[in-house]
Order: structure tokens, then sequence, then C-alpha cells
């Protein structure tokens, strides 16, 4: 039978991934097949199982199973381990080989597709959830000054920054702590906020014209807190499509071997991007 490749979330009906592997396929001259496979908290495990059961040989995992992904290896990764959450999982007759594209798809997208320096920045990540623990490490990484992790579960940011390691770098503040925090360079959203319509109460002493405003999200989930960066005169707002496309090709790389080409594949879907819905 034909190897399978898929993603795993909740929800994941409105995921771009298909779509994104598909066109990776088609570029190097591989059939790929892959699917979607929704699946709660509690039917994680026994839907990753089923998969593998089924000739399944490789999940992209989205929220919220990244750090569950992490129980069923029996391998990981360098980077895995460190940041302690997994959104690729490769089937081998050992078990389930944990890795994370996250941090290096955030990176290439903003260091590389639009030629910003990271180097030296303040940076404010707001979340410590599965998305942020891949991107935290590759920030450190990139020569970013100090990163200030703000959760809305203050043990999860302090477990994220243990984990990091950093603790000259590295620091956690509660929200009420926001208005008293002062200006920084790069503000990122990795909480979820966007996905119910929640509006972001953020002070507007975080931002200034100079600084880099990302949301993880793309489409509409990411309109709340790009909205709200704009109004507080932020010139560089950027949603996380490019992360997307670009940890996806990391994957592919990690399945296939090959490295597709990612600039005709993001092309499209930001010409298409009107009304996108984030599911990764």
């Amino acid at each position: 039978m034909t190897e399978r490749y898929a993603l795993i979330g909740h929800p994941v009906a409105h995921s771009l991934s298909p779509r994104i592997h598909f066109a990776f396929g088609q570029q190097v001259g591989v059939v790929v097949d892959y699917g979607l496979i929704d699946a709660e908290a509690k039917g994680f495990a026994a839907a990753v199982a089923d998969f593998a059961a089924t000739d399944g040989v490789g999940l992209n995992v989205t929220v919220p199973h990244k750090e569950a992904a992490r129980a069923l290896c029996t391998t990981l990764s360098e980077r895995a381990q460190r940041c302690g959450a997994v959104n690729t999982l490769i089937r081998s007759g050992a078990g389930w080989h944990g890795d994370n594209t996250d941090g290096a798809g955030f990176i290439h997208d903003i260091t590389e597709r639009h030629r910003i320096d990271l180097r030296a920045r303040k940076v404010l990540l707001l979340g410590a959830g599965g998305a942020a623990q891949g991107v935290a490490p590759a920030l450190l990484d990139a020569g970013i000054d100090t990163l200030w992790i703000v959760n809305r579960s203050p043990e999860r940011a302090d477990a994220l920054s243990d984990r990091l390691g950093e603790p000259g770098r590295v620091h956690t503040r509660y929200r009420d702590d926001l208005p008293s925090l002062g200006v920084f360079d790069m503000l990122i959203n990795a909480t979820s906020a966007g996905r119910s319509a929640t509006a972001m109460p953020l002070p507007s002493t975080l931002a200034f014209e100079r600084t880099l405003a990302v949301d993880l999200s793309y489409g509409e989930a990411a309109i709340a807190f790009l909205s709200w960066a704009k109004s507080t005169g932020c010139e560089t707002t950027l949603d996380g499509l490019g992360m997307l496309v670009e940890q996806a090709a990391e994957a592919f790389r990690l399945w296939h071997g090959q490295m597709p080409d990612t600039d005709p594949v993001y092309a499209e879907l930001r010409a298409a991007a009107v009304g996108l819905r984030s599911a990764d």
C-alpha cells in the first residue's frame, strides 16, 4: 500500500497542510497521500495507533496535541527534546521518532523571506503552549537579546523558561505585569485568542512604530492581534502563513529526503489568503 501521511489535531477541517504537501510532492515528483485526522485529546493516542496500523508513516501534529505527541515517541530529535513539544512524527521499526520543525520554519520565514534581522531584539512571547515551545529556542539561537514569556497560566511560562536554561536572557511575567514591561522590539502572539474572537487585552505601551508584530496563526485567527498591533503604530506585522509553509517543508524533507521550493507555494497561498482560517 502507499505510504500515508496526515495532519492530526482538533480542529483540522480548514487546514492548508494537504494542499501544501501535495504541491511539494508535485515539485519533486513524489506521489503524496496526505490526509486530515480530527482527534480530540482523549482519542489522540488511539488515533495515532490506528494511523500506524494502516500504513501511516508520518504525521504533522497541531493543536492541542504537540505535547502529547512527545509522550508517544521512542526517540526525539535534539530540537524536540529542547523545546518539549513535537509537531512531526516519523514511524520506524522502533516506533515513533519525534521532531519539531516550528522553530526552523519560523526563523526561516522571518529572516530569509522577509529579510528581518532578529539579533539584539527584546522579544515578548505571548503564550507557552506547543507553538510557543517550538519557536522559543529558535529565537534564542537567532541572537535575540532577551525573551519575556507571558502566559495565562504562569506555571506553564515558568516551565518553558526553565527548559530553555538561560535565566539571564529568559524571563517570565504575569499578564497583570504587561503595562509595566516597557516597549518591545518584537511581539509574538502564540495564544489561541484569535480563534475564539477574544479581544487581546494588551496595553499600547508594549509597542512603537519599529516593533515587529507576529501572530503564529494565519487568516481569521490572526486578525485580532495584528489589528491591535497596527492600531499601536507597528509598521511591520506578519501572520503565520509563511511559518506554516516553511515548517511543512522541513517535515517534507524529513519524510522524503528532499527539500521543496517554498516560495511558489507561499506565493500561491498568500494570493488566496483572504478568509483563510488557521488550523496549524
